[in-house]
């Protein structure tokens, strides 16, 4: 730009060297067309130039665009990672319910209630299947795993949303049951979790049939922490499973 401008000034401050006034007139002409090219050939090259730049600044965009889909697609399969870490900490594999882990943090927290003193009406259902090593050791462990699969949908569509339904290891089950208010609704519940679980069940061309033996205990009644809940309810469980009598409550004396 300077250049030109500098061209045009030097041009702009000559005078023909001719008394001929046509002469003079093609000599401006030709001065003003030199410069007309010279501003083309400038006008040519800052359009060049600015195209190389725009090139440059929509590739330089395109690549922070690319770094930061990728930054997002990472940060989202972090987040996605550490969701799936979670729920399989907390999570049975095969089953798909709530773990041991699971049950007793959510039971710690149920104790917790109204700074520290517990809810009314807390019950824990624990749940052992009769015969379930035969069954495994007849069929094999692959016909195990999918009546264990199966006790586990059944057993989920019995409980309320708000109670919850684990598998604690093995072929051992708990059910947490808040807000009741007698006996004669854990009854209930017992009955029906011992119906379900006890319905004929196919599995390819093998009919079986498996009872669950159910132990129940009450907060605060039989215990105010969750190792003392859960081994008033295992007790109780293995009370049920001595007299086949499907559940039973927890007896502190009979435990004595």
């Amino acid at each position: 730009m300077e250049a030109v401008k500098t061209r045009l000034r030097l041009q702009a401050g000559q005078r023909p060297h001719t008394d001929d006034h046509a002469e003079a007139v093609r000599y401006l002409r030709q001065q003003m067309l030199t410069c007309a090219v010279a501003l083309d050939q400038l006008q040519s090259g800052l359009a060049g130039h600015l195209a190389e730049q725009r090139l440059l600044a929509q590739q330089a965009l395109h690549s922070m665009q690319l770094e930061l889909e990728q930054a997002q697609a990472e940060l989202a399969g972090t987040q996605a990672g550490e969701r799936r870490a979670r729920h399989m900490a907390l999570h049975d594999t095969l089953t798909g319910l709530p773990n041991r882990r699971y049950f007793r943090q959510r039971l710690e927290l149920a104790l917790r209630h109204d700074e520290g003193t517990p809810p009314p009406g807390m019950a824990v259902l624990f749940m052992d299947l009769d015969g379930f090593k035969a069954i495994n050791d007849n069929h094999g462990h692959q016909i195990g795993d999918e009546l264990l699969r199966v006790v586990a949908s059944r057993l989920s569509r019995v409980v309320r949303q708000g109670d919850m339904i684990s598998r604690i290891g093995g072929d051992e089950f708990a059910c947490l049951r808040l807000d009741w208010h007698s006996r004669g609704q854990l009854i209930q519940l017992a009955v029906k979790l011992h119906e379900v679980v006890a319905a004929p069940l196919t599995l390819g061309i093998l009919k079986l049939s498996i009872k669950p033996s159910i132990g129940i205990s009450l907060c605060p009644a039989d215990g105010q922490t969750v190792t003392d809940l859960l081994k008033a309810a295992d007790l109780a469980m293995y009370h049920a499973k001595q007299q086949h009598s499907g559940h039973a409550f927890f007896d502190q004396s009979a435990a004595r």
